[in-house]
């Protein structure tokens, strides 16, 4: 591609050198080089990763600490002496000049670690004048490391954060959502252990996905410890639940029979109660799985809409019936998942409310739906979009927005080398245009002729 340059050096030699030039090579010379480069950066990207994202988000907190003056320092004086005149008399020499400096008197000793995709950082709580900022920090951690806080725990000396990193990892297939031993796995790092927090209440506005939630739900418990007889389905929208008719025995969506449904499920909550008190192998404080008995679930959608259709007599039974499988129904072992678009408390005071433990919010709710929904939080809610590739590569979560900076700036590189190569291109045409013809020509053999030195 490059011939050796002439040793006779002239600008008739430099235009012969110069034509010898293979620009077409030179050129996939360059490009092959750029592309194993970038490639090579790409591989390593994906395979440090975790240590990659690790180094990063320590250095985050570093200059958070900074940026906010978390710090002391003091000013320290120090002779300095003439280093010549101090080897000459060995150590004898007397100070020149006097130099004050910074030094650190505090910085405070925090902690990051990351593991299994969770991030733990602590703080000190030693007493300094920055400890109440230490106890107030969580907030920003979590905008700030694109995480959700877990927990905050208390140690002996410090205040421990636990955040959860790279949510959209989390996902599961829908033949991953099995129910076993009391819990249903809804994501990798989240499950509704239903023995322990009983029911599930689902809120979401319209179109937010709160049907394809319980149909996921639905189909984790049929996979699992449920068969079709033990799952209570009303419908009162009759669309996608009610589709379930010919599959499950008890699908409803009309009024009179969803009322049946709720009022059957709340007799055999009763029943069954009795039947365990009566059951040989009963002791004070087991639950219906230490005597060998699969969980009820009553899935109702909609539950507010329904409740508008019913009179005023109507909605007291109802009601009664909720409260009572909702307070009564998890030593039997009777759960109920129940799908709204808001949680007013109009049908769901605070007395049933509190009792369904496992809340799923699916879309964007306002700050009142939040509020009704989990209580009283200082947690600010924000809708977080996931740019996660459908296929995590590596298992290392790789973003789009990685690949989206990284292909621009190929395209932009592969933009400016086709302009530098259509100039040089243009330059030729209009250097063989300016020359005689015969002369052009023989300049076209003597270059087919001559075979360049490597």
């Amino acid at each position: 591609m490059m011939p050796v340059f002439p040793l006779e050096i002239s600008a008739e030699g430099i235009k012969e050198y110069m034509q010898t030039i293979d620009y077409m090579g030179l050129f996939y010379a360059v490009i092959s080089s750029l592309g194993f480069s970038f490639l090579f950066l790409f591989i390593l990207r994906i395979l440090f990763f975790d240590r990659y994202i690790l180094l990063k988000q320590k250095q985050q907190v570093a200059k958070f600490i900074i940026d906010r003056g978390w710090y002391d320092t003091e000013s320290v004086q120090k002779e300095r002496k003439n280093w010549l005149e101090d080897i000459l008399t060995f150590g004898k020499s007397t100070p020149t000049k006097t130099v004050t400096k910074e030094r650190m008197a505090y910085f405070p000793r925090v902690y990051f670690r990351y593991t299994n995709d969770f991030i733990y950082i602590r703080f000190p709580t030693d007493g300094s004048a920055y400890q109440e900022n230490y106890l107030d920090v969580a907030k920003s951690l979590e905008v700030m490391l694109f995480a959700e806080l877990v927990s905050e725990v208390r140690e002996e000396g410090f205040i421990c954060y636990q955040f959860i990193y790279a949510i959209s990892r989390d996902r599961l297939r829908l033949e991953d959502v099995v129910a076993k031993n009391g819990a249903l796995q809804l994501m990798k790092r989240s499950e509704w252990k239903y023995d322990k927090m009983p029911h599930m209440l689902i809120s979401g506005g319209t179109g937010a996905g709160k049907t394809y939630v319980i149909l996921s739900v639905l189909l984790g418990l049929v996979k699992g410890e449920c068969q079709k007889e033990d799952i209570y389905i009303a419908d009162p929208k009759n669309a996608d639940l009610a589709d379930l008719e010919g599959i499950f025995p008890r699908v409803y969506s009309q009024t009179t029979g969803i009322q049946m449904v709720i009022h059957n499920f709340r007799k055999a909550m009763v029943e069954r109660s009795e039947q365990m008190k009566q059951h040989p192998n009963y002791e004070t404080g087991k639950n219906y799985r230490a005597l060998g008995l699969r969980p009820q679930f009553l899935i109702f959608d909609e539950v507010v809409a329904f409740m508008e259709m019913l009179d005023y007599k109507e909605q007291g039974k109802v009601m009664s019936d909720l409260k009572q499988i909702v307070m009564l129904g998890r030593q039997a072992g009777f759960f109920l998942i129940a799908g709204l678009q808001r949680p007013d408390a109009k049908y769901l005071a605070d007395g049933i409310r509190d009792q369904f433990h496992y809340r799923i919010a699916l879309g964007k709710n306002s700050e009142v739906g939040y509020s009704m929904m989990f209580g009283d939080t200082d947690k600010k809610f924000s809708q977080k979009k996931s740019l996660a590739l459908d296929m995590q590569i590596a298992e290392k979560g790789l973003s789009r927005n990685f690949i989206v900076r990284l292909c621009q700036r190929i395209l932009i590189l592969w933009k400016h080398l086709r302009k530098w190569y259509k100039y040089v291109l243009r330059r030729r045409a209009s250097r063989m245009r300016r020359q005689p013809l015969a002369t052009a020509q023989s300049d076209v053999r003597r270059r087919k002729r001559r075979t360049p030195h490597y």
